[in-house]
């Protein structure tokens, strides 16, 4: 699932292609994705997202958490990933392999794409009518973000540390990925209760998750995302990735063998000799 770098990557490489475009036609080819609403049926819903995107200027792009919004001129468009969520851009108004969405405007066609139809695009009036956005804690890259105010979230949890750091209402934008990574960076056990960190613990733990995203941000700029190409995916991640993913190979700090654990129905990676 993509969490804060990679969207913030993909809101700025969007950002150059859309910003300014007007929405000249919008097509819902599974309306599943667009479907968020009980009282009315996968194609109401379907018709009602065309109807408020067609004429619409694009006034910006940007992120909430590991939300992007399209902002327009009337409402926004925000899209959410999920794990298969892709975007894709087109040169012509013609589009090719599977697509779900697709936003046709005079410099090409945005398709938004996820096989498994979990990823969701929506328009609303105010990105705030999005439950998920609506209760976003303080954004992790974000100057709110500081030492003491991660102390004070810290000390009025007792989740465990791997599961109070998913928590989107606690902080925004980080994911499985990064909350590993993270803990491994600060040498803490992920199985620690949030509020029994003691101050150098809180402080070297704050930034652990700076570094790593900050880090991981700059991975997925360079390259930038080509939307243009159906195959793209970040580059280059899996050499900055220090624990994610290495159950039974050696601790690139101490050498002793990576463990896997499950916290929250999440895999959790870390190493319980330097983690302490």
């Amino acid at each position: 699932m993509p969490e804060l770098p990679e969207v913030e990557a993909m809101a700025r490489a969007l950002r150059l292609l859309v910003e300014g475009e007007t929405i000249l036609r919008c097509r819902v080819i599974h309306p599943i994705v667009v479907h968020r609403s009980s009282r009315q049926s996968r194609k109401q819903a379907a018709a009602r997202f065309e109807n408020n995107l067609r004429g619409m200027r694009i006034r910006g792009v940007e992120r909430r958490g590991k939300y992007l919004v399209i902002a327009l001129e009337r409402g926004a468009v925000v899209l959410h990933f999920r794990f298969d969520g892709q975007l894709m851009w087109f040169d012509s108004k013609e589009t090719s392999g599977h697509i779900d969405v697709a936003l046709e405007m005079r410099g090409g066609m945005l398709g938004f794409a996820d096989p498994r139809h979990l990823g969701r695009v929506q328009w609303v009036a105010a990105p705030e009518e999005v439950p998920g956005i609506r209760v976003l804690g303080v954004d992790a890259l974000s100057k709110g973000f500081t030492v003491a105010y991660f102390a004070r979230l810290l000390a009025a949890s007792r989740k465990p540390l791997k599961i109070f750091l998913l928590d989107q209402r606690k902080i925004a934008g980080i994911g499985n990925i990064y909350s590993s990574e993270a803990l491994w960076r600060a040498r803490i056990d992920p199985r620690r209760r949030a509020h029994r960190l003691n101050t150098v613990e809180v402080r070297r733990l704050h930034k652990a998750i700076v570094d790593v995203l900050q880090r991981a941000l700059e991975c997925c700029l360079n390259p930038a995302p080509n939307f243009r190409d159906p195959k793209w995916w970040f580059q280059g991640l899996e050499r900055i990735l220090r624990v994610y993913g290495r159950e039974g190979k050696s601790c690139r700090r101490c050498s002793k063998p990576v463990r896997r654990i499950e916290q929250g129905g999440r895999s959790t990676y870390f190493c319980a000799h330097c983690q302490r």
